[in-house]
């Protein structure tokens, strides 16, 4: 399950908290699939009063541009099918990749409806570093148009990180923005408080959890940092994605043995993996795109109160440097300068109390439902004075 999906539940439970008692909310996602390789089990259908959440199937695929897009279709042509007919007083789209807001800027344009779009990323800024470039030319002027399609479509955008604030006020002046960025889930902000004592470990235990990807670049940084820190450090990285079998054989041909690749494991074994590291790990590629996006990883890292190894830069970086304390921060692919700044960081866990009460994701989801809510009521007083 990706991150979206545990923001999206915050924000939707705060709607259900908030809504007059006659509202109805209907949900409509994907059944867990965000690697070929593990799954989770949930309900194709769920109705509560009040909500109704469908959870459709998406065709097997791996993590290539060509299954993903497949996989998207198939979402899209049955989004199409159950949204057929209905009336609703505003759509609320959360997208990561253009596509999603694509679909919800079509559904409001057939039926009328104000739509409320949740930006994740900005993928017009990212597909002329992960395509080929000649690829990238012939679509970058096609993915520009879709997306101001999408964008003035919708009554109101927010931005889940403040460093995509001056792409999108540059492009889309008219638009009215806001940053209700991602958050700590209440499962990590309960787990006991770490007491800051220096941890005695001949070798450290560095772990990564998440996506392998070409997003994060972890093949052209962890086989030389781990042959230059071997003896010190093993590394753990958990998780799959598009670019495991590249960092497998970087790792084969560099020939080092202290790290260890698992596959994706259930958020229940996977605190417990966080909790036994020394050190967390989070490396994003040497991307433009990547200087503006803000890691929804950084915010388990932040409430676990480990020290966090962080090889970002931009606005991550920033945001780092002024919110996340017992942190080195490194430039993306810098083997050398990873391995200096390691020096910088306490091997000890530490609470971070303010951290933790800033950016808790229950009071960053009732902050987004007002914001709905509000932009709902004026709707529909408009409508009441026609």
């Amino acid at each position: 399950m990706s991150a979206g999906s545990f923001r999206t539940t915050a924000f939707v439970n705060a709607l259900m908290e908030k809504m007059p008692i006659h509202g109805q909310i209907d949900v409509l996602t994907t059944l867990p699939n965000r690697y070929n390789s593990f799954s989770v089990e949930a309900p194709a259908e769920e109705k509560l009063p009040g909500l109704s959440i469908v959870r459709i199937e998406l065709p097997p695929h791996q993590s290539g541009m060509l299954d993903q897009a497949k996989a998207f279709i198939s979402f899209a042509h049955e989004v199409l099918r159950q949204t057929r007919g209905q009336q609703y007083d505003l759509v609320f789209v959360t997208s990561s990749r253009l596509m999603t807001a694509l679909l919800g800027a079509w559904i409001v344009r057939k039926n009328r409806t104000p739509l409320y779009l949740d930006i994740r990323d900005i993928f017009v800024d990212t597909i002329k570093d992960v395509l080929p470039r000649h690829l990238a030319i012939l679509t970058k002027p096609v993915f520009d148009l879709l997306e101001r399609w999408a964008i003035n479509s919708a009554i109101k955008v927010n931005l889940v990180s403040k460093g995509f604030a001056e792409y999108f006020s540059a492009r889309y002046p008219r638009q009215r923005f806001s940053f209700f960025t991602n958050g700590i889930d209440d499962e990590f902000l309960s787990l006991p408080k770490p007491e800051s004592a220096p941890r005695q470990c001949d070798v450290v235990e560095v772990l990564y959890a998440g996506n392998l990807g070409e997003g994060q670049g972890l093949h052209a940084i962890i086989p030389d940092l781990a042959k230059r820190m071997q003896g010190k450090i093993r590394f753990k990285i958990i998780g799959d994605g598009g670019r495991k079998s590249a960092l497998r054989e970087a790792l084969l041909k560099t020939g080092v043995d202290n790290v260890e690749l698992l596959p994706p494991m259930k958020r229940e074994q996977l605190i417990e993996a966080y909790q036994a590291a020394n050190v967390l790990f989070l490396h994003l590629n040497d991307y433009d795109a990547f200087k503006k996006v803000l890691p929804s990883k950084l915010f388990e890292y932040g409430a676990l109160g480990k020290p966090i190894w962080a090889g970002v830069s931009g606005y991550a970086a920033e945001f780092v440097h002024a919110e996340l304390d017992n942190s080195a921060v490194f430039h993306p692919g810098d083997a050398a300068e990873a391995e200096r700044v390691f020096g910088q960081l306490r091997l000890q866990d530490e609470s971070r109390v303010r951290f933790e009460a800033k950016f808790a994701r229950k009071n960053i989801a009732n902050e987004l439902a007002n914001d709905v809510l509000k932009i709902i009521d004026l709707i529909l007083n408009h409508k009441n004075n026609l």
